[in-house]
């Protein structure tokens, strides 16, 4: 263990480095660790920030799954991460939990390199279910011995989408003994949608009838009347008898994947028991528990979808600082393009908005305010909102897209096959997009630019403050194309950012400052880091000059040119991957042209990004203002 944590801990969850030291644990002793799992999640997160109310209603489930499994041999593998702090705690990692989501730190979700518990890397949804399956194909190709369990755990908001339908279906059809623990708190980030969560909140199984089936399976199986290999077709037959008798059908079981419960998420010891129960059967199956989102804090139970990641709180009575809005500072990025969206949509019938299960995340929640009708949240189906976003187009909408960067990567097939490939007008509102601080790896928005900017037809732009955002989404809904913006998570540097709404020139950017001894060309609210080096340049004696390309896609090609024809160096500085992004795209341009210049490229390296602050991590990849001035420096010596 490292240095001892700062915050409160109960003497149980003390006690217990590993699962092996929570198994020798009396079963009455575990409704007692689970409250000061709670109680250490409320005064740790208080104070550092995190995803509060999913961990919240899944201690109890986390706490039955390392009891009855022997992990780290049986694998848990947890869909998204949100719910997994009490699994770090039980995992040896209490003693660091001040560090979590800190540079330098733990990662906010699992991560196989931080430990031998988080078995399989987690931060975007619905990817457990296929992962698990693989490990459970892959222990019984190797014949493990003892026999290994494998558990997937995923959420009612994660099991909706494609992906983990994909993986339902091929678990239904491939040899495996996986079992998939649905965790449904019947709330994701924003209110659960579709036809699926509906199902979900009305599915009811007898227990005495999973009993007598099971037993009778076994009982069967022993007189040599059934065998596994004839096990589909007996499931076949008596999920059509029971679909008749009870006039309700069973997804799960239609899929000839076993189905127990639903059964209350907090009763920890019927958990244990059917954990145990269910733990050594063979086949695929699934275990229906009901949770409360943020479970024993009464501010979280009463707003689960606030609580999320509420920021900063007052532990004792649940004020948030995020509750505090400060009409002295800039709004967030995302909240001036829900603004503005707003005002197109009035203006603009055509418009609808579309997100992916963050109405509230990425700001939709404004439109949907007003113009309900105009707004469609499809859940966690990134490449269903694309395609869905291109049908409309196709017809006469002018959808606008709001989805995470990161996520975005999710529908790279759909973008060019749905929309591209039929150039239709969907802008891409990229949320996100750059290096996002805390949620780490999984969640930095770095390679957008890199992969949309080799789609043909599509166009690129980032603004460099609030304005420009505005004017970039007025200047998309007049374009017959698809139309990608991208902008950074967290606040602008605009107080006063309500521009009138006018159009830009499409591929036309900015020259912002004159040089003639380097210039410096920018996309983004970097522009911001890259003004202040350049000013600390020209007080040193350096000319530089500095670029504002407001465009990826088109490239400006008459400030190329104006920037070519001075013949001194450049240095490119964005806020995503070095590769394949602004400084790739200047280098393309220059060798395309007949140019040959010094280009240093400040950017994303290409290796993956820890959590930490943006301003940590801009440091640590080289492209914050002190970074920027030693580049200036480094190419005007020469």
């Amino acid at each position: 263990m490292s240095t001892a944590s700062t915050f409160a801990c109960g003497p149980l969850l003390a006690s217990i480095d590993s699962p092996a030291d929570l198994r020798r644990l009396e079963p009455g002793q575990l409704p007692q660790l689970c409250a000061e799992i709670r109680d250490f999640l409320i005064h740790s997160l208080a104070g550092n920030p995190g995803h509060f109310a999913s961990s919240m209603g899944a201690v109890e489930l986390t706490v039955a799954l390392h009891y009855v499994f022997n992990t780290p041999y049986d694998r848990l593998v947890w869909d998204v991460g949100h719910q997994a702090y009490g699994h770090k705690l039980l995992t040896g990692r209490r003693d660091l939990f001040d560090k979590n989501r800190k540079f330098g730190g733990l990662s906010g979700f699992p991560s196989p390199a931080e430990s031998e518990y988080d078995t399989f890397a987690a931060g975007h949804a619905s990817n457990s279910i296929s992962a698990a399956l693989g490990m459970a194909v892959a222990s019984r190709m190797q014949h493990d011995d003892p026999k290994r369990n494998i558990v997937a755990i995923v959420g009612d908001a994660s099991i909706s989408g494609g992906l983990a339908f994909e993986g339902l279906n091929n678990a239904s059809n491939t040899p495996n003994n996986l079992l998939i623990v649905l965790n449904d708190n019947d709330m994701s980030i924003d209110a659960n949608v579709g036809a699926l969560n509906s199902y979900l909140a009305h599915l009811t199984t007898s227990k005495f009838y999973n009993d007598l089936r099971y037993k009778a399976f076994k009982a069967l199986k022993k007189l040599h009347l059934v065998s596994d290999k004839r096990r589909g077709a007996l499931l076949r037959f008596n999920n059509s008898l029971k679909s008749l008798i009870t006039k309700q059908q069973n997804l799960f079981e239609g899929l000839n994947i076993r189905y127990f419960g639903p059964f209350d998420g907090h009763d920890l010891p019927t958990i244990v028991r059917v954990l145990n129960d269910i733990r050594d059967m063979s086949g695929p199956r699934i275990l229906h528990l009901r949770t409360v989102k943020g479970k024993g804090y009464a501010p979280a139970e009463a707003d689960p979808a606030s609580w999320h990641a509420p920021g900063k709180f007052d532990p004792a009575t649940g004020v948030r600082e995020a509750a505090k809005p400060d009409p002295t500072k800039a709004p967030k990025y995302q909240d001036i393009f829900g603004e503005t969206l707003v005002e197109l949509a009035r203006q603009n019938p055509k418009i609808v908005g579309i997100t992916a299960a963050m109405l509230s995340g990425t700001s939709v929640s404004a439109l949907q305010a007003e113009m309900p009708d105009r707004v469609f949240d499809v859940g966690i189906s990134e490449g269903h909102a694309v395609t869905f976003a291109g049908g409309l187009a196709k017809d006469g909408m002018h959808p606008f897209v709001a989805i995470y960067s990161s996520f975005l990567q999710r529908a790279y097939d759909h973008i060019i096959h749905d929309v591209a490939l039929n150039h239709l007008p969907v802008t891409f509102c990229i949320d996100r997009a750059g290096l996002v601080g805390e949620d780490g790896a999984t969640h930095h928005g770095v390679n957008d630019m890199a992969y949309l900017r080799t789609v043909p037809g599509m166009t690129i732009a980032s603004g460099r403050d609030g304005k420009a955002l505005r004017r970039l989404l007025y200047t998309a809904q007049t374009y017959d194309g698809p139309f990608a913006i991208r902008y950074p998570r967290g606040a602008s540097d605009d107080i006063d950012w309500r521009c009138p709404l006018e159009a830009m020139t499409i591929g036309k950017g900015e020259r912002l400052t004159d040089g003639k001894q380097v210039a410096v060309l920018t996309i983004g609210p970097v522009a911001a880091d890259a003004a202040k080096a350049v000013a600390r340049a020209k007080d040193a004696g350096i000319d530089a000059a500095h670029y504002d390309m407001i465009f990826l896609k088109p490239i400006d090609d008459e400030m190329m040119k104006e920037v070519a024809e001075k013949d001194c160096p450049i240095v490119t500085v964005e806020d995503g991957s070095r590769n394949g992004g602004l400084g790739s795209a200047v280098e393309d341009w220059l060798q395309d042209n007949g140019y040959v210049r010094t280009v240093k490229r400040l950017g994303v390296p290409d290796k993956f990004i820890p959590q930490g602050s943006p301003k940590e991590l801009q440091h640590l990849c080289s492209f914050d203002s002190e970074a920027i001035l030693e580049a200036i420096n480094e190419v005007t010596a020469k």
